[in-house]
């Protein structure tokens, strides 16, 4: 299941409770980030996953979309059928959301 940037501002506005998993690779966060996400590197996540709750959405970012598409099915497949894919990563919360962080 996909969400859009729009719909996590909404959930980010609100306060409804999720988790903003950020799988991307230490060089990427350095280049941009969002606050209050949970920077766990795709490669880890295995060895990761007690961080991770099955209460409440877990929204997967990664730069544009594909990795955290691949990332949400291995998750859906391994119990945790809460998590969903942000369209367009961090790219489009940069483009349509907050310009302030910066793309590449």
């Amino acid at each position: 299941m996909d969400i859009s940037v729009r719909r996590l501002e909404e959930m980010r506005k609100t306060g409804e409770e999720h988790t903003l998993l950020d799988i991307r690779e230490e060089e990427e966060l350095a280049i941009s980030s969002i606050d209050g996400a949970v920077h766990i590197p795709m490669n880890t996540l295995p060895e990761n996953l007690d961080q991770l709750t099955k209460n409440h959405p877990i929204v997967v970012m990664c730069h544009v979309g594909g990795r955290s598409s691949q990332v949400c099915a291995w998750l859906n497949s391994n119990g945790f059928e809460n998590a969903v894919n942000l369209e367009g990563g961090i790219s489009a919360w940069s483009a349509d959301i907050d310009p302030s962080v910066p793309s590449y």
